[in-house]
């Protein structure tokens, strides 16, 4: 024969007041929970953070290009290779931590424009983009200025023509 051991389910009446029995498994569903966060790992790839700086860096106006002369030279070959394409994060270093990253920028700037003035703005776009798009903290932004575009570059580069 056998005993009852008291582990039935109890069916509580909708009416009939809470008796506790079963309030411990219904807190342990719906009680704190862990942030979301803290239930797995993300990590953010070093070119994943170039792209995000490089695009933001473009996005400013003076910015002529990013990268110095031999990146440069080596991107434009690459370019125009079947096949190649330009890349977001040429002229762009990271280095990408857990919680941080540190970000160094190769730009080319337009002629006459405030160096320090595109530089500054330079800076607070790269560093809102990526903590908005990563989460990550940017420690910091450092930008060194290759060269200075002058507007007869790109007539004298786009005439191909060597005799008139």
């Amino acid at each position: 024969m056998t005993e009852p051991n008291g582990s039935t389910l109890h069916k509580s009446d909708p009416d009939e007041p809470s008796s506790g029995v079963g309030t411990t498994l219904q807190t342990a569903r719906t009680g704190p929970q862990e942030p979301l966060a803290t239930r797995g790992r993300t990590t953010i790839a070093d070119g994943v953070v170039e792209k995000i700086a490089g695009i933001a860096a473009r996005e400013v106006p003076g910015i002529n290009a990013l990268g110095g002369g031999f990146t440069r030279t080596v991107g434009a070959v690459r370019d125009r290779v079947p096949g190649g394409h330009a890349s977001a994060g040429r002229g762009v270093k990271v280095e990408v931590g857990e919680k941080q990253t540190a970000i160094d920028l190769q730009v080319v700037i337009a002629y006459g424009v405030s160096i320090r003035e595109v530089a500054a703005e330079v800076r607070e776009n790269v560093i809102a983009a990526v903590e908005r798009m990563t989460g990550l903290e940017v420690v910091e932004v450092n930008i060194a200025v290759n060269d200075v575009h002058l507007p007869e570059e790109d007539t004298s580069e786009t005439s191909g023509d060597r005799v008139l």
